[in-house]
């Protein structure tokens, strides 16, 4: 990944919310938000974000295409174009859309690029909090700009983190609370996969577990984690691969030990 081209594309991230997602937070109209499946919000913020970043990101990359979860919605064959001959930008235009739609947070834009060999690089930004992460395949994670180091393994009663209704059940959530499960804390999640991802490397939890894996989702913090020195696998177990079939099922952490702890304890 050429670092100009890198630096474009977090300001392109940075100037689309900046102009497009963030003055309309806090003023939709009701005519302005609407749901494409069933609940499954979508506001007219998310379609203007998602055609700024494509029209943008084509132009820093001529000869490349894009997958958007806005598009998709409307052309499901593009989730073909993943693993294709042509480098592909996965765009996710607003992360958190019902809590960008109810008025809250967090919420991200976020932009993968991909090729046929997997994730190049990845762009997560959370304009509330303004903060950037970004990761190079090969290159490193950075926060901010800061490079972000490896950690030592926390012990099981200190390892923090996320998971789904899907495995945080009450019978689950009791288990932890009583010492059952030795992990420090899990809770059910923001409803915004980018800051779930941001908040692990940033060293603020340790794990972020996930069922629905759509690739515009997870392709950037996938990668965030891995050149962070996490490891994001399925709940199987096998390496998470950026492919067209989203599959189900996902479980991200800082470090080796962490993953086995927790899946050692969540996955039925």
């Amino acid at each position: 990944m050429d670092a100009q081209l890198g630096g474009r594309v977090g300001a392109l991230v940075r100037h689309v919310a900046a102009t497009v997602v963030l003055p309309s937070y806090r003023h939709l109209q009701a005519s302005e938000i609407g749901e494409k499946g069933p609940g499954e919000v979508v506001t007219v913020a998310d379609r203007r974000s998602e055609e700024a970043l494509t029209a943008g990101l084509l132009d820093l990359l001529p000869g490349s295409v894009v997958v958007g979860e806005e598009a998709y919605a409307a052309d499901t064959a593009l989730l073909e174009r993943i693993g294709g001959p042509a480098p592909t930008w996965i765009v996710d235009p607003i992360d958190g859309t019902a809590n960008y739609a109810d008025g809250n947070g967090p919420f991200c834009l976020m932009v993968a690029l991909v090729d046929q060999t997997g994730a190049l690089a990845s762009w997560i930004y959370d304009p509330i909090a303004d903060q950037m992460a970004h990761a190079v395949a090969g290159g490193g994670a950075f926060l901010d700009d800061v490079r972000i180091q490896p950690v030592a393994p926390l012990p099981p009663e200190q390892v923090r983190g996320v998971a789904p209704a899907t495995y945080y059940l009450k019978d689950l959530r009791a288990k932890v609370e009583n010492g059952q499960v030795r992990l420090g804390a899990v809770s059910g999640g923001q409803r915004c996969a980018g800051r779930e991802y941001l908040d692990l490397v940033a060293g603020r939890q340790q794990f972020a577990m996930f069922w629905r894996t759509w690739p515009w989702d997870h392709a950037p913090g996938a990668l965030l984690v891995r050149e962070a020195g996490g490891v994001t696998r399925r709940l199987d177990g096998q390496p998470y691969v950026v492919t067209p079939d989203p599959g189900e099922g996902l479980l991200a952490a800082i470090d080796e030990q962490t993953w086995r702890t927790v899946a050692a304890a969540l996955i039925p």
